[in-house]
């Protein structure tokens, strides 16, 4: 039966107790973080006074897609979300994508690690006196990791390539306790694992929380962000409209995980996995380097529940960064502005980060692939904002020079306008057990999983949906761990 571990350990959870005491740690429920409104009206109270990245444990109730989009004193609203017009996206169908700018630290990725910390720490199965929370990452997740660590009270160390954008390890230089840079880039995931490993040998009393292969991960996006696109369906779907799927690059495939909640729902509708073209290892085995910061690459995930996947997807990075600049340079916004996109709508595109910008390529592709009208819904994420990267716009800027309306032009035409069906595939049953299969080269023969429990991820029926039935016994600790520690 596969099951995150929930045993008790009460000597640990003692001290995990005393240490939220001392430091006014509450933390929300899965419940609160679907539903803000059963959040304690002297929680809101306190919230009124605090920013969104501000380092204080109230900020755990921030972790939800309800946030008002504002920097300080914001309580909660509905889903922050984005309807794309044809005028940008050029086809006819509805492509609407969740906003992550909102959440603290400025990437819904906090609440992956929430879903990861947390479960050990109310069962007693991390002691944040004793030990540390590795965080091994390619930028977003171990910000996010350090980021809650330091709210409930934990040291952390955070691992992520040394060529990620320099706002990232700014950022985390103020938060973790420790930062390690590994070489390469965004897609050189085996040089983090091989530091995890190092940490082990080390002899220090540390729990590395792998984002790869945590189910925490998985679970709340399945369950948090799963209910938000549920709840954005039943705002924008007319009586004619159909939802389709939800497309999404995998990076560690917990946010993919949502698809699993809404198929449950849409039995009919899609997952469309990307990658990048510069590393297609779902399509075709690859290898590479590629520049869509926070995707990950060169292995599946071992979360990532491939046989509910009906087509994987590549996108070209050059389309990515290209389409950066479009979106965010003054010649950029006034050239879209002059093809009848919206200023309102020009004057939010800051709100989409590299991975949003690789998503919504995922999104145009998928509708032209179905030939989908008017009434035909897709759902994407935006993980993260421009925000974190600016360093990566000064640097085109510096090796190519001023953005000009030529430029504008092009890149509309070629990357927006010109995006195609090429480098896809629709998965047969073989196909996508071919996918799941390459999990065993980096899982079972370098990271110790067994070959059992490969097998099951694939053959038993129950393997996925034994996590989803946890939330509520997730839900029923953090409610007993609350009332032991009696801050509320």
């Amino acid at each position: 039966m596969a099951k995150i571990n929930l045993e008790i350990l009460h000597e640990q959870l003692e001290n995990t107790i005393k240490r939220a005491r001392e430091r006014n740690i509450i933390i929300p429920t899965f419940a609160q973080m679907k539903n803000p409104e059963l959040i304690p009206e002297k929680i809101k109270k306190e919230l009124a006074q605090i920013g969104l990245w501000d380092i204080n444990p109230r900020n755990l109730f921030r972790i939800t897609w309800k946030n008002e989009p504002v920097e300080k004193g914001g309580l909660f609203s509905n889903i922050n979300y984005l309807e794309l017009p044809k005028s940008l996206t050029g086809v006819d169908a509805r492509i609407i994508v969740l906003v992550g700018k909102w959440f603290p630290t400025g990437s819904h990725k906090v609440g992956a690690t929430f879903g990861c910390l947390v479960p050990r720490l109310i069962s007693g199965q991390f002691d944040p006196i004793n030990q540390k929370a590795v965080w091994p990452s390619t930028g977003n997740y171990c910000r996010g990791g350090a980021y809650n660590a330091t709210l409930l009270a934990c040291e952390s160390i955070a691992i992520l390539p040394e060529g990620m954008s320099k706002e990232r390890f700014d950022w985390l230089k103020t938060v973790a306790g420790d930062v390690i840079a590994t070489p390469g880039t965004e897609s050189n995931v085996k040089e983090i694992f091989d530091k995890c490993w190092e940490l082990r040998a080390t002899g220090e009393d540390i729990v590395i929380f792998n984002q790869f292969d945590e189910f925490g991960n998985y679970l709340w996006h399945y369950d948090i962000t799963g209910h938000a696109m549920e709840e954005v369906l039943e705002q924008v779907l007319g009586s004619e409209d159909t939802y389709r799927g939800v497309a999404l690059t995998t990076g560690s495939s917990g946010t993919i995980g949502c698809g699993d909640y809404i198929k449950q729902i849409f039995p009919t509708s899609k997952i469309v996995a990307g990658e990048a073209l510069q590393c297609p290892t779902l399509m075709e085995n690859g290898y590479g380097a590629h520049r869509i910061e926070g995707i990950g690459d060169k292995h599946v995930p071992w979360i990532h529940n491939v046989k509910n996947t009906d087509m994987i997807m590549a996108v070209d990075d050059n389309a990515v960064v290209n389409l950066a600049r479009l979106f965010n340079e003054p010649a950029g916004k006034h050239y879209l502005e002059s093809r009848g996109i919206p200023e309102s709508l020009t004057s939010q595109l800051h709100l989409v980060g590299f991975s949003g910008i690789a998503n919504i390529i995922l999104c145009i592709k998928m509708a032209k692939y179905y030939e989908m009208g008017e009434h035909d819904v897709i759902l994407s994420i935006l993980t993260d904002s421009m925000e974190l990267y600016q360093s990566r716009l000064k640097e085109m800027h510096a090796e190519y020079g001023q953005y000009t309306e030529m430029d504008a032009a092009a890149h509309f035409a070629q990357y927006l306008k010109g995006i195609n069906v090429e480098h896809l595939q629709e998965l047969t049953y073989t196909d996508r057990r071919r996918v799941h299969n390459l999990k065993y080269f980096t899982w079972v023969e370098q990271q110790g999983k067994t070959y059992e429990e490969i097998m099951a991820q694939w053959y038993d029926p129950n393997y996925w949906t034994d996590f989803q039935e946890q939330i509520l016994d997730i839900d029923v600790l953090i409610n007993d761990f609350n009332e032991k520690v009696g801050l509320l």
